[in-house]
């Protein structure tokens, strides 16, 4: 498969999911925090809701699981080898090496994933207050994050918190190495201009058109890190453009550009109005890139006027409806988080009521996930639709349908 995404909405023909697992139920009060959680989930009910929603996607496109990606590149020793050593190195866990060496590929994938208990065979290790030498990746099934697919190449982003790089580690291999996929990765933590402010998360990147992107700064991307993206997008055939969007550091649910900006179709977007379209402090710039270098960058209105300008106008639909209060209920539970499978035919939480009954009345049928799943509905029969999923457990993990989702090829517009 060769890796192309040109757009956020074009026909979906592969995806990489991460189904939840131990890893999240290794997770307890006291290190939620460390964990990037402000609750910890009932490991059985996010799993209940989450095969709704990754039994839709296998209904109607090509899904990888991580999981089985990286038991197969750890058949290949070369890679085993390296990719340990890169680990243990990060984690700074030099004791589980030679441990983690002698597992068997399915064994290793799994433990990579859900963690390493520490052993208890010194006094300093007893005295420990740390459960774990190798800790759970409790964020792992938010897959979209830790690598982005841009055009035909990934970029390998070095994510804001350390506790999530093991996270980019095993992408970086997957995508170097797995025969299924044909693409070439770019990573900040190996490129000249790199330096410690540099971050990027893939919840705030977004490939609008192949000649624009769209980027969110903020806690998790920083402004180092969309000079970074800069340099390495390839523009020397044409000239390529970077809105970004200014994003506040609290509360927590403003964590990425996908929690307040979506797109449904092609010429359709959700947005959070009061950050998004209403006067705030928050800038909307627009960067012109030639030649791998910023020419100019001017201030814009916003988003969508940002893209009128540049031949693509977009109708917005608002997350939580005209009510100030059901918007900002609306999005605390990921309610501008769609993920679009195909032009106007999305994926969202059943929960976000008022978001779903303002879709509806603008033309999307509402199908529940079960009835796709089961054959009740076909989507093909339907010019819009947004499936609902469940997503009362899901959802307090701090992400939606477009988090959950790492898409590697979409058919062009």
């Amino acid at each position: 498969m060769n890796i192309n995404i040109e757009s956020e909405v074009g026909v979906l023909e592969g995806v990489i999911l991460h189904t939840p697992g131990l890893e999240v139920e290794n997770m307890t009060p006291e290190n939620a925090e460390r964990a990037l959680y402000s609750d910890i989930l009932n490991l059985s009910v996010a799993q209940s809701e989450y095969s709704k929603f990754r039994g839709v996607l296998e209904k109607v496109t090509n899904v990888f699981q991580v999981k089985n990606l990286l038991e197969d590149i750890l058949l290949m020793p070369s890679v085993k080898n390296s990719l340990i050593n890169k680990i243990t190195d990060n984690c700074i866990a030099p004791e589980v090496k030679n441990y983690l060496l002698e597992q068997p590929s399915n064994k290793l994938a799994t433990m990579l994933i859900e963690g390493v208990a520490k052993q208890k065979n010194s006094l300093t290790s007893y005295l420990s207050d740390r459960y774990f030498t190798l800790e759970p990746l409790h964020n792992f099934f938010f897959t979209r994050d830790a690598s982005s697919a841009i055009l035909q190449s990934v970029l390998i982003n070095r994510m804001a918190n350390p506790v999530r790089k093991r996270e980019s580690l095993i992408m970086e291999s997957i995508f170097d190495f797995h025969p299924k996929f044909i693409t070439k990765t770019a990573s900040p933590e190996y490129s000249r201009q790199f330096n410690e402010n540099i971050s990027m998360e893939g919840g705030d990147i977004l490939v609008a058109r192949k000649d624009i992107l769209i980027i969110g700064t903020g806690i998790r991307t920083t402004s180092e890190g969309i000079d970074y993206l800069a340099k390495k997008i390839e523009s020397r055939e044409t000239v390529r453009h970077i809105i970004v969007q200014q994003l506040p550091e609290s509360p927590e649910s403003f964590i990425h550009l996908d929690m307040v900006f979506t797109f449904l179709d092609k010429d359709a977007c959700m947005v959070y109005e009061p950050l998004i379209l209403k006067n705030n402090k928050y800038k909307t710039l627009h960067l012109v890139v030639d030649n791998s270098k910023i020419i100019s960058i001017t201030e814009e209105e916003n988003i969508p006027e940002a893209l009128a300008k540049l031949g693509m106008p977009i109708k917005v639909h608002l997350c939580g409806g005209k009510q100030t209060h059901n918007q900002e209920r609306e999005q605390w539970h990921s309610g501008a988080n769609f993920f679009a499978f195909a032009p106007g035919k999305i994926i969202g939480y059943e929960r976000n009521v008022h978001t779903l009954e303002g879709l509806n009345k603008n033309g999307y049928s509402i199908i529940p996930a079960a009835d796709i799943i089961s054959g009740k509905e076909d989507v093909n029969k339907h010019k819009k639709l947004v499936v609902a999923i469940p997503g009362s457990e899901l959802s307090r993990g701090g992400g939606g349908a477009r988090c959950m989702t790492m898409p590697i090829k979409r058919k062009s517009l």
